[in-house]
């Protein structure tokens, strides 16, 4: 076929010529595509300025740490963060000792099978003196006599439950019954902790009781509670009563024999000193009051779950 014909003419691809090497050039060459392209040095310089940034804060950095003034504030800073922190545990320690809540709670099991026992049992107990071991109260775990928290605070929350399943199966349970009941038990714990350091203030009775101590021998009685709940939900109101009865007695006995080495063989060190003001029959009816008062509560606390 004719191209010229139809109005095509073929072409011949033609080389392009090279620039001649002699004369300057008026315009860059371009056809031959970009220049390649470093990608080393590329990131490496990227790395470098970054290094250079970063390099850039260490003067001031070190500056400050080297400065002796700015080490004297931090110094400065960190003895009064030291002191606060003294002063806060003081302060701590003066309302509640870490150290001596930590002694009410070192019991373990053969302690508590044995307390749960004498709590229930206290008859056939002879030696109610609490131990020392150079002027330092033994630990509940290694003197049966020793005060401890454990069992209480065990026995309170024991409490609460048993008092929860109580309601529930006469169909009376709500939550409202059930906080009622365990803010009137915590209440009675309460008032009656004041009232026995008041009565120990007013007469001036010089004694080793701390708080604690009276938390502790007021949250026994939740033992003997549960007792008695338990009996009357098993056997009815006979056997409510005669838990109650029983609970009663050996609650206490268990406290005046407890208390009476507490309060009352303190007469005869305060009989030398100041603490002699206060007359024995005075200390005797703060423990036998003490004692009258646990059945009134176990009652009390009791009475309105077992019908």
């Amino acid at each position: 076929m004719d191209f010229q014909q139809h109005g095509y003419r073929a072409t011949k691809p033609r080389a392009r010529a090279s620039p001649p090497s002699g004369g300057p050039l008026l315009f860059d060459d371009t056809s031959s595509g970009p220049p390649p392209m470093n990608s080393q040095n590329y990131y490496s310089s990227e790395y470098n300025m970054a290094d250079a940034s970063a390099g850039g804060q260490d003067p001031g950095v070190g500056s400050l740490f080297a400065d002796p003034v700015a080490s004297a504030a931090m110094m400065y800073g960190s003895s009064l963060a030291n002191q606060g922190k003294d002063i806060v545990n003081k302060e701590i320690n003066r309302f509640m000792s870490v150290n001596k809540l930590k002694y009410f709670f070192a019991v373990d099991t053969k302690y508590v099978m044995k307390k749960l026992l004498l709590l229930m049992f206290p008859y056939t107990h002879q030696d109610w003196e609490v131990r020392y071991h150079r002027d330092t109260p033994l630990t509940p775990c290694h003197d049966v006599n020793a005060p401890d928290l454990y069992i209480p605070t065990m026995a309170f929350i024991t409490y609460i439950l048993l008092a929860g399943m109580a309601l529930g199966i006469q169909k009376r349970f709500s939550p409202e019954v059930l906080g009622l009941c365990a803010s009137t038990a915590l209440v009675w714990i309460i008032i009656e902790v004041l009232v026995m350091l008041l009565s120990l203030y007013l007469l001036t009775v010089h004694t080793d009781l701390s708080t604690f101590d009276l938390v502790a021998y007021s949250g026994y009685k939740y033992v003997g509670i549960i007792f008695t709940v338990l009996c009357g939900l098993l056997f009815g109101s006979d056997g409510y009563f005669v838990a109650l009865a029983w609970s009663s007695c050996a609650l206490m006995f268990f406290i005046v024999r407890s208390l009476k080495m507490k309060i009352l063989s303190s007469f005869s060190a305060d009989s030398m000193g100041a603490g002699a003001s206060a007359k024995p029959h005075f200390r005797l009816y703060i423990t036998l009051a003490s004692a009258a008062f646990q059945p009134i509560i176990i009652y009390w606390l009791t009475t309105h779950l077992v019908r």
